[in-house]
This record gives C-alpha cells, structure tokens and sequence, in this order.
C-alpha cells in the first residue's frame, strides 16, 4: 500500500511542517484534519489546515465550514490566472473536474456517503503551504488540494470528517513517472490534536461506514504507531480515493503549447488549439470506467464457491459504483441444480442472496433479509430485465413506482428505502440465460445513473454472470458427484450379530472430489459377518464407477459364504473381465462372534488394526499382502485372528495415514495410538482418529474409515442340536425349540419359532443325503435361528396352489420371519430365519 514508507518511525519535517523527504518520495504528506459540527460548523482545525488554508485555529473554530473549505466551481486552468472574490478572504475556489460531487455537497448535509475530490484555491501570499507555490499574481498564491470527506454517523456532535492535502507535495511533471497518474487515499482520518482522538480512534469502525474491519484496525494502529495522518497510495477501493488528478494531461497541455510558441518564433502559422476541455472530460471518464471495470473482474472470481463469489460481486460495486447493492438468484442456481429451458415467468422464485449497503448498519436487514425467496410480477422493473436479458434504468424511483415495488412485500414498508433513489437492474446472464439480476440503488443525493452507468453496469454483471454460471456449473457438478457418492456407500447398520460398527467417508480435497474407496458389511451364516474395505485407485467418475461395480460383486460373492482369499481370487478375475484401466485394493474380513475368530484376506491394502480389550495395546496385523485386485494371476493368501469379546478392529484406506512427502510408517503409527485411544463410544473413537489423522495437513486422497468392535456372543445365548435323517425328528426339534426358548425367557416367540422350524427340519430331512441335520438358535439382538444339511442345491420358493403338496413351507417362513434367506456352506447349506424380540 504505501510507496517508500518505514513503518519503524515517523518521518522528518521541515520548518514549514511539509515532509522533509521531498515531494511523494517517502509517501508520506501530512494532511489537514477538519471536523465540521451537525450546524455545519468548524469544531475542529488541524495544525496542518492551518498551514494549508491559512487560517488560524482561532479563526477557524466555530465559524461555517463551507466559508473556509473549497467548495465546486468551474476548472481553471494551470496556467491562468484565478478571479477575485470568494469566500472568507479566499479568492475563487474551483473544484476540479472528475469522480464524484463536489465538498459542497458534504458541508450541506447532502451526502451520506465517503468521497474524494480536487479543488484549486488562491490564498493570500506568503500564508502557509501557500507561500511555497509558486505562480501567484495580485498577491495571491495558489494551492493545489486533494480532499476527502467522511460522514461521522456514530454518537457526538461531528457529522463530518474532511481532510486536506496540498498535491504541490505529490506533484511530479515527468509523464513517464507512474506515480503522476496515481490516485491517493489518506491512510488514516484523524490527528492527535483533535480533542477526543483516542474515543474517535476507538470509534473508527463504526463511525466511517464505507471502511472495512480490517482497513479500520489498519487506519487506527497507524494512528497509534506514527501519531499523525499522512497520505498513501493506494489500490484500496473501501477507502474513497482521489480520480487521476491531471498531471500527465497538464504536462501534454504543456508540451503543446511549448511547440506551438517555437513554432510561432520561428515564423510559422499555428493555428489556435480549440479548448479541447469536453474531450479531456470524456476521455477521463471512459478511463475511469475502465479501470472500474478492470479492477472489478480481477477482484471476482477468485473462488468457485458460490457463495464467496456473490459476496465478491456485491462489495466490488459499493460504494465506488452505487450505495446498495441487492442480488437476486434463480432458485434452482441456488440449490446447484439445473432449471428449464425459457424465459422465467411471474412463478419463477427469486432468492435474495446477498445486500450491500452504505446506510447505517441493520437499516436494510429486517426489511429485505437474505434468504428470501419471491417471484416478481410483470408490472416490476425487475420482471423486465429477467426476461429480456437487458438493464433497467430508473432515473428516479417516485412515489407511483415505489408503491408497486413495495406492494409485493407483506407488512414491510419498503418504500422509504427506494423512493427518490435512482435504480439500475442489471442481468447476471451467461450463455444467454439469465441466473439472476443485481438491483443498485443511488441516494437521492448522489448524481442518478446515467446512459454511461446503464453500460458500465451492463459489461459489470456479463463478467459477474459468468464467473457466477462458472461457480454454479461447478457447484452443480460437485453435487452430482457427490450424490453419485453417496449413492454407491453402503449405509451400514450400526449393530451386526456381535459387533457394533461405526463408518467415516471424507471425500478428497482435490478438485475431483469423488474417489474410489468404500467400505461395507454383510450379513452371513452362522451369526458371522463380513467387514470390507477397498479402494480403487484414481480420482473421478470412472473410479466411483469401478468402485460400485466392485463393491456389488464383493456383496453377491460374500453372501455365497466364500472363503476370504476365494473371495478376493474371484474378485481379482472379475476386474480382469471388466478391464485392465483401474487396479483396487481390499481388506476383506468375516467376524465370527460364536468362535471369537478374524478370519482376513488382504489385496494389495493396507494392513488393519486390533485393539485388545484386555490391556488397551494395538497393534498392526500381520497379514500376506497380495496383489491388488486387476493385475490377475497372484494367489491370496487368508489368516486366522483369535479375538476375544470387546476388542476392536480399525480398518480404513491409505488416504487417512498417506500424507505426501511424509513416510507412510509416521501414518500407521500415529494410527495404532489413535486407535488405542479410550473413548466413551464408538462415535468418539472414530472421531478420535480422524482428528489425529486428519488434521496433519496435505491429505488430498479421500477416505473410508470402519471401526468395529467385536462384542462377540456368549455361550449361554447359542443352543445347537443335531438331529438323524428321519421325518420322525422334525418333533424333537419343535420341543427343543419351545424348551430353549422357555429358559430364555421367550415363550411368547415360541408357537412361531416351532412353526417355522418344523418346516425347515422336514425339507431338510428330505433332502439331506448321509449326514444329520444340524439345527442352532442364537439368542442377540434378534433370535436367529439357523438348519443345515448336506444338499447343496438351495431351495426356491414357490406359487402353491390349492391341490399342490409342496411348496408351502417357506413361503410359511416368508410370511411370519422378520429375515430369512439360504446360502451354501462347504458341507451343503443353511437356510435360516430371524424373529424380533419382544419389547422389554
């Protein structure tokens, strides 16, 4: 921000109270502090307004600002002369042409908002900074001045912060000088002879609405580190700065008439230059206009988020360009979904999504809050710009039209914050759709929107619409995936028979957001179940396809009862059938709860965690590794794991102790300390570790966490029987099952229970063909009961009608089970049903 300026220490100053480090070197000039009172009069006089104006602090006090200020008037030039007359002694003030209304306007109560300015002033000679500017006549000097104002709109009598600088000190004539056309800003507003100085330093942030918190806190620890204002140049668009002031177009000036009097001396004929003031006017302006408009785009856009990309658009136009600044989106760009094809009509919803404003703080907030959705009716400026795509300008907002804009909003009087304002409704249109519009409002005091700002505002919301469309194409995308996502993981139930499980997916923090990994569980046979996690390598669409292919033939293959390492083997062959692009690892376990057993095949993945129970160690697995899934040919290997009641299994992909540039060991270690960790619940614990994990820096991969803990199933709640292949011991079996069920205190399931396997026994007797059958209850969350035989084939179930004679028992078994299914074992099958214990 400041040009040459050392923060350590203040600057040296001459005699005369000017910067002794010359003319814009050290970037530093004092400036002249007045505070103008609610009667328009001067409260406050700086050393430094002395020294500029003239006028002693004596003098000054309590007399009309506008007496002592430059005030508008006509532009004179460099080189003539200004006419007698003025205000207070003073010989003509002129106001430079250029951005914003003249001071003027400030001391007459008629600006509610920050501006800069420029002005020329004649002082008598001899008097102040004006006796070091050279080129006075009839005893007169003349000042350069830059100047500021600030509405005071906190508690206290100021009403008005003006400050001054003489640009004699910033001047340089060399047009190659960058710094020639630079536009200033005082870096701070208040000096430490003003009475009170440290309440209004205090205040700085309420009371000068225009600034940011953080110019703010910037402006008032510059007051306390240097003890005096100064100016900076600046970039800074919150702080109102000063338009070009003129100095490389009074150089040109210069040039021109330098050649046209050595023309003239050497005997040529020159013609007279026509005052060309209109077109240095209008060129001023377009220029301004541009960089606005320069300074804007690089200021949008610096994000995809939507949201960040809104409130970017509002504060770039405000104040510089407008006072309010409301932004109205579609619904459907909103919730980052697609719309129809059209025109939008009278039901289309609008939702207000962000308001800018210069007003008092909480003026607009209740009126028009954000969030709210509404459509527009057809008689509204706003309905006219959304179907035609073009900007609205309304001079002036009368009472006729404030009515109707108000009329749509119920028990709201809105019409005191638009009536006499000037409006311009602006499309946020990309590809020709409009997304939504931006309402920008002027105070009445303020110069209205012109044709000009009808185009400015026009070329602002094109580039503000497309980096809008870019947010929300993005947005819109990454909901898709994230759906995709969503829709391919599991939703785990949170108890199995004998374990609890709790699951964690991250998604990657690059900009393919959507990833591979997974995890699952899958009920089978005997009270066991199945704990996976896999991870397909790559980042996108495609790898969150091969992951749901793969996650699907690993749910279908777990329910036939494989053996771990076939499991995987068939696996393996499947991804070579899908393709050789992609390789995945997978981490494949069955939990048996009755035996208190791990049984564990690993594919290329990471090795799991075990968390003992009884001392509170972990440790990491020893399991073979094998080949990822897809490079086809290589066996797997599975081990057997004794576990005992409360232990705990971590299983998750390489993404949570993978970090780039870290060795993967530093990973696994703070893993298995994690892990180990005490933890109220199942939910802690898997907190536990991705908050160790997780917030080490540099993950970009996503990540699938399963945590289980093996609660296992004790003695007590398994009954087995076996029984001969003979249809006589279907009535054994009913009696076991109602007996067993008495002991546990389940009578009430009982007259279904000896139903269901009564039926189940006879069709394996039936087809049985050397070995007993085996029948096991299982008491848990649920009654599982479970029949075996040594017939392979699995039974159907069927339509059967009146004279058929088989065909009824398992559809018996449908109709009263809360589960129930079959599945092959090595020794044949096991049909198998669950029943809901009842409510305690």
């Amino acid at each position: 921000m400041d040009r040459g300026t050392e923060r350590d220490a203040p600057p040296s100053r001459g005699a005369d109270g000017g910067a002794a480090d010359g003319p814009a070197g050290a970037g530093r000039v004092p400036l002249a502090v007045v505070v103008v009172d609610r009667e328009g009069l001067v409260s406050h006089w700086s050393t430094g307004a002395r020294r500029l104006f003239g006028v002693a602090k004596e003098e000054a006090i309590g007399r009309p600002a506008i007496d002592l200020l430059p005030v508008s008037g006509a532009l004179p030039d460099p080189e003539d002369d200004l006419p007698d007359g003025g205000h207070g002694g003073y010989e003509g003030y002129a106001a430079y042409d250029g951005l914003g209304p003249g001071l003027d306007s400030s001391l007459d109560r008629g600006l509610g908002y920050p501006a800069a300015g420029r002005a020329r002033l004649s002082v008598p000679g001899g008097s102040g900074s004006a006796a070091r500017v050279p080129g006075g006549r009839g005893g007169s000097e003349r000042v350069d001045v830059l100047w500021w104002a600030y509405p005071l709109v906190g508690p206290g009598t100021e009403r008005l912060l003006v400050l001054a600088a003489d640009a004699a000190a910033l001047r340089r004539d060399d047009p190659a000088d960058p710094l020639a056309v630079e536009r200033i800003a005082p870096a701070f507003a208040l000096h430490t002879d003003f009475p009170g100085a440290t309440e209004l330093a205090r205040r700085l942030p309420e009371i000068l609405p225009s600034m940011s918190v953080g110019d703010s806190a910037r402006i008032v620890g510059q007051v306390l580190e240097l003890g005096y204002p100064v100016l900076e140049f600046s970039q800074n668009d919150r702080i109102p700065v000063t338009p070009d002031w003129g100095v490389a177009r009074r150089v040109e000036r210069r040039a021109r008439r330098e050649r046209a009097a050595r023309a003239a001396a050497e005997g040529a004929v020159v013609p007279q230059d026509p005052d060309d003031e209109g077109e240095d006017l209008e060129y001023v302006a377009v220029r301004e206009r541009l960089e606005f408009l320069n300074e804007v785009s690089g200021k949008i856009g610096t994000t995809l988020d939507l949201s960040r990309t809104i409130e970017e658009v509002s504060r770039a136009v405000v104040p510089r360009f407008t006072d309010v600044a409301g932004t109205y989106l579609r619904e459907q760009v909103v919730a980052g979904e697609g719309f129809p094809d059209g025109v939008p009509d009278t039901t289309t919803l609008w939702h207000r999504v962000a308001v800018e404003h210069t007003d008092e703080p909480g003026r607009w907030d209740d009126v028009v809050p954000v969030g709210e959705a509404m459509p527009f009716p057809a008689h509204t400026p706003f309905f006219q710009c959304m179907t035609t795509g073009l900007p609205v300008l309304v001079p002036r907002i009368g009472e006729e039209l404030g009515h109707a804009i108000a009329s749509q909003f119920e028990k709201r009087d809105i019409r005191p914050l638009i009536t006499g304002r000037s409006m311009l409704v602006v499309p946020l249109k990309a590809r020709d759709v409009v997304l939504g519009f931006m309402i920008l409002l002027r105070h009445p005091e303020r110069a209205p929107f012109d044709d000009m700002d009808r185009v400015t505002g026009a070329e602002l919301a094109a580039r503000a619409g497309l980096v809008l469309d870019n947010a929300r194409m993005y947005t819109h995308q990454e909901s898709v995936a994230e759906t995709l996502q969503d829709s391919m993981l599991p939703h785990i139930p949170p108890r199995m028979a004998g374990c609890d499980i709790t699951t964690r997916y991250l998604p990657g923090t690059l900009l393919g957001r959507v990833g591979g990994d997974w995890f699952d569980s899958v009920k089978l046979p005997g009270a066991r179940t199945a704990l996976v996690v896999g991870d397909v390598m790559g980042h996108g669409l495609n790898s969150a396809a091969m992951m749901g292919q793969l996650r699907t033939a690993v749910q279908t293959m777990a329910a036939l009862d494989l053996p771990p390492a076939q499991l995987l083997r068939n696996l393996d062959d499947l991804a070579q059938r899908l393709g050789d692009t992609y390789l995945a690892t997978c981490l494949y376990a069955v939990y048996d709860p009755i035996g208190g057993e791990l049984h564990l095949a690993n594919a290329g993945h990471i090795p799991p965690v075990l968390v003992r129970a009884a001392d509170g160690r972990s440790e990491l697995l020893e399991l073979p590794t094998g080949a990822p899934i897809g490079v086809g040919g290589v066996p797997f290997e599975a081990v057997r794991v004794r576990v005992r009641p409360g232990d705990r299994l971590v299983m998750c992909t390489d993404g949570l102790v993978e970090v780039r540039g870290e060795d993967i060991g530093v990973g696994l270690a703070t893993l298995c300390e994690s892990a180990a960790h005490p933890a109220a619940s199942m939910d802690d614990a898997c907190d536990t570790v991705i908050r160790a994990l997780n917030t080490r820096g540099g993950r970009k991969d996503d990540v699938a966490l399963l945590l289980a803990r093996l609660n296992g199933i004790a003695p007590d709640d398994v009954a087995e029987r076996r029984f001969p292949r003979a249809p006589s011991q279907v009535g054994p079996a009913r009696a076991v099952v109602r007996e067993q069920l008495h002991v546990w205190g389940l009578d009430e399931l009982a007259d279904a229970a000896e139903l269901m396997v009564s039926e189940l026994v006879t069709n394996a007797v039936r087809h049985s063909r050397q070995n007993p059958v085996a029948l096991r209850l299982v008491r848990g969350d649920t009654l599982l009961c479970e029949v075996e035989d040594d017939d392979h084939e699995l039974p159907t179930l069927l339509s059967a009608g009146p004279g058929d004679e088989r065909g009824r028992g398992l559809r018996v078994v449908s109709a009263l089970a809360r589960e129930w299914g079959a599945s092959r074992t090595a020794a044949g099958k096991s049909v198998w049903f669950e029943l809901a214990l009842p409510h305690r």
